[in-house]
């Protein structure tokens, strides 16, 4: 096994940071020690969403953003390095995500992709690093997402208590964790990501901060009912999605026949549809006793109100409680998951992706001794 310390790095759907972790970690436990939030630039944002809606685009532009993504990851480390007083030597090998700007699971030639160079970052940090995470799952006939649940069953599963972990970043996504069951896992659908975007239409803020403008606002049950029709959201597991086709352009489409709604009541309805969507999916998974919740979603008072609300008779927490960070999670799931791929192991779940069989996930890219670039 390699046991060791470990780096996360994440960058999501919701492009407001680059968040990274350390952690020690072996095959029983996961401890974290240091994170650090690293600011996405605005013009890296703004040309990552250039991109990732299926607007056309150029090989350069592609390439360029590409780069860029890699010394991003690369500063990213380094100062969390730099924060937590840790050389470089110290480092069993990082685990970087990359930006996703396009996932397509369906199809007879199902593909995700991530930006990032490694190469970049393994030249900038002179540490080891594990990416591509998803691809393997995808050719092995897998959706490629989510690979969280793994983690999620690793350290938060009960022997008798039926939990599902719920995390909501810019898509939400459900892991079950029921005893005596395979693990389950999917996309329920919109998590932040078309609050978000509505709020920087209307208000230019990059979030909607303790869901303060939605509670201002109305839901629009015809708004509403509407959306719910949409076929993502009647699909059986595995599924999986992305901001490819919950994006501003979507919800546009969903507006066309309510013109006169006010915005703020649209905010309003956004926000109800995240909580139904979720909910009406623990139900139809045949509800838990315990759903913890993590990511951006769990920090939104009046989201978290709501998904309670609709699930009263289940026991609605934080991941923050049960001794896992919900700020992080993702970040340490993908440096566990670097551990899982560098001791050979394999990192995705058949029962949630839909794979063929279990396989080492991610390519590996080492140190070039002597090579170190300050």
């Amino acid at each position: 096994m390699r046991s060791g310390r470990y780096i996360g790095v994440m960058s999501g759907t919701s492009l407001d940071a680059v968040d990274v972790v350390l952690a020690a970690i072996d095959e029983g436990s996961v401890v974290q020690q240091a994170r650090y939030s690293h600011p996405m630039p605005i013009e890296l944002k703004s040309a990552i969403l250039a991109v990732c809606q299926g607007q056309q685009t150029t090989l350069s532009a592609l390439g360029k953003l590409d780069a860029q993504l890699g010394e991003l990851f690369a500063e990213a480390v380094l100062a969390l390095l730099k924060q937590s007083a840790v050389s470089a030597q110290e480092i069993t090998a990082i685990g970087c995500h990359g930006q996703t700007v396009w996932h397509q699971p369906e199809g007879e030639l199902r593909f995700s992709l991530q930006l990032g160079d490694n190469n970049r970052v393994v030249a900038r940090t002179n540490i080891t690093t594990v990416g591509d995470f998803r691809r393997r799952d995808m050719a092995y006939g897998g959706q490629g997402a989510p690979l969280v649940p793994a983690f999620h069953h690793a350290l938060l599963a009960h022997p008798t208590e039926r939990r599902m972990i719920l995390n909501i970043g810019g898509i939400a996504n459900l892991s079950l964790l029921l005893p005596n069951v395979a693990v389950g896992g999917f996309d329920t659908g919109p998590g932040n990501m078309l609050l978000d975007a509505w709020i920087a239409q209307h208000h230019d803020k990059p979030y909607d901060k303790d869901g303060h403008w939605a509670k201002q606002g109305t839901v629009c049950q015809p708004l509403l009912e509407q959306m719910l029709a949409d076929p993502y959201f009647a699909l059986a597991a595995p599924k999986s999605t992305g901001r490819e086709y919950f994006n501003i352009v979507w919800l546009e489409t969903q507006l066309r026949n309510f013109s006169s709604v006010a915005a703020v009541d649209v905010m309003a309805t956004l926000l109800e549809l995240t909580a139904t969507t979720i909910c009406q999916q623990v139900q139809l998974a045949g509800g838990c006793q315990r759903l913890l919740v993590c990511g951006g979603g769990a920090r939104n008072p009046a989201l978290m109100t709501r998904i309670s609300a609709l699930l009263p008779d289940i026991e609605v927490a934080s991941t923050d409680h049960f001794g896992v960070s919900g700020d992080d999670m993702e970040a340490l799931a993908f440096a566990w998951l670097a551990f899982r791929t560098l001791s050979g192991q394999s990192g995705n779940l058949p029962s949630v992706t839909g794979a063929s069989c279990e396989t080492v996930l991610g390519a590996i890219y080492p140190v070039t001794p002597g090579a170190f670039k300050q």
